[in-house]
């Protein structure tokens, strides 16, 4: 018989949640009180019904709440000794603070900051890109953005903003909002080192925040949005080798009509159109050093936050919900963030190279089996000796059955 190497004394959802420090919980729910009111199902009990429902992707509070039930001798190993009723969950899913799963999602992420590069805390130099992605929800619980259908219902909608710092894959700053809410809103929660570069798209158009980030010594990458006003003051002159890489202007301009009183800005813009596509572009920026293509190759690096929507869009639960309410929905996402997280520090830890959505599926598919998760990440070739023919057929006749005969 086939034998695992890898046999483990606790189950890999166990393995997941060990990485999660229990002290970090408990300061998060005594700051925000969260724990009050509530005798059994507390924060800590929450939130691993929480990265249950995420890892084993479940659709419904029901399938959630009777999965945990059925699994009660294998979840004593987490440190779970209550299990929650639908209403219980419910009930704990409206009323408890998501601020508190926010901020358990932000301490975990700076304690086990050390396993992702270039994590030292938002140093100088440092790149960060930002940028919204819409959760469509099939009521209007958040106002979505958007005409009504032609039935008269309208869908809602979540827009989660994120600023991820160059080189790692989960984000550092974040703010949920309405799907129907400007991009513009989040500028308030940025606050980024001196010396940094920002890159963004052309929905977070603010001339104050444009200049603010100029005062600071912080270098900012953007597109030009169709519907801004300009002056030229300015034309450098642009050498063959970077109208061969695509550049076809590099202008000194001025943000604002001339005759308005809203706030100028003083800026950089690049046209330049791909060799590979044709594609025009007119990006502006507050660096006046740098080559006109090497602002446009820095512009690139924003596609690194798309593949983070992407990743969490197609390996999360995000299409259903366990609550019709703004806390529940709230809850959910911060959990998956956290549950996200949690299998990129995975990730980070195993030597080899694995796909994200590999990792997902073997952590779905074994949540509850007795294997080393990391050992198998590491070697899954050695998961299994084959035994000889004549090894089996000795097994057999041990235990009593009769061997094979020719």
């Amino acid at each position: 018989m086939n034998k695992s190497t890898h046999f483990s004394g606790q189950p890999a959802f166990t393995q997941l949640i060990k990485l999660l420090p229990r002290d970090i919980i408990n300061r998060c729910a005594k700051k925000y009180q969260s724990n009050r009111y509530y005798k059994h199902f507390d924060t800590f009990h929450h939130l691993i019904a929480m990265l249950f429902n995420c890892f084993g992707h479940c659709n419904s509070l029901r399938e959630c709440v009777t999965g945990m039930a059925a699994l009660e001798g294998r979840l004593a190993s987490c440190g779970v000794r209550h299990f929650p009723t639908r209403s219980t969950f419910a009930d704990a899913n409206a009323k408890r603070k998501s601020e508190v799963f926010a901020e358990i999602y932000f301490e975990l992420k700076s304690h086990w900051d050390r396993f992702f590069p270039d994590s030292r805390k938002r140093s100088k130099n440092s790149t960060f890109v930002i940028d919204s992605t819409t959760i469509t929800l099939f009521q209007e619980i958040f106002k979505g953005a958007g005409m009504r259908a032609y039935n008269g219902k309208k869908k809602g909608g979540l827009k989660v903003h994120m600023a991820v710092q160059e080189q790692q894959s989960v984000p550092c700053i974040i703010h949920l909002s309405p799907g129907a809410s400007n991009d513009k809103v989040f500028n308030e929660y940025l606050n980024f080192p001196s010396g940094s570069t920002v890159i963004m798209d052309r929905g977070y158009r603010s001339h104050s925040q444009y200049n603010q980030w100029t005062a600071n010594q912080i270098r900012w990458v953007t597109r030009l949005h169709p519907s801004t006003v300009y002056d030229v003051t300015d034309r450098n002159k642009l050498s063959k080798k970077q109208l061969e890489l695509g550049v076809k202007k590099d202008l000194r301009v001025t943000l604002g009509a001339q005759l308005s009183k809203a706030e100028k800005v003083d800026c950089r813009l690049i046209k330049f159109t791909s060799p590979h596509n044709g594609k025009t572009f007119e990006f502006i920026t507050n660096d006046f050093k740098s080559t006109p293509s090497y602002i446009c190759d820095l512009y690139r690096k924003r596609w690194g936050i798309e593949l983070l929507f992407k990743r969490l869009k197609q390996n999360m639960p995000l299409q259903y919900f366990l609550g019709d309410n703004e806390n529940a929905i709230k809850i959910q996402v911060w959990c998956t963030l956290i549950a996200d997280l949690l299998l990129q520090i995975v990730k980070r830890q195993v030597k080899r190279p694995w796909a994200f959505s590999n990792i997902v599926s073997i952590v779905r598919l074994h949540l509850f089996n007795y294997f080393d998760l990391f050992s198998f990440l590491e070697e899954p070739e050695k998961c299994v000796i084959r035994t000889t023919a004549e090894d089996f057929q000795l097994q057999l006749s041990l235990s009593g059955s009769p061997p094979f005969r020719k």
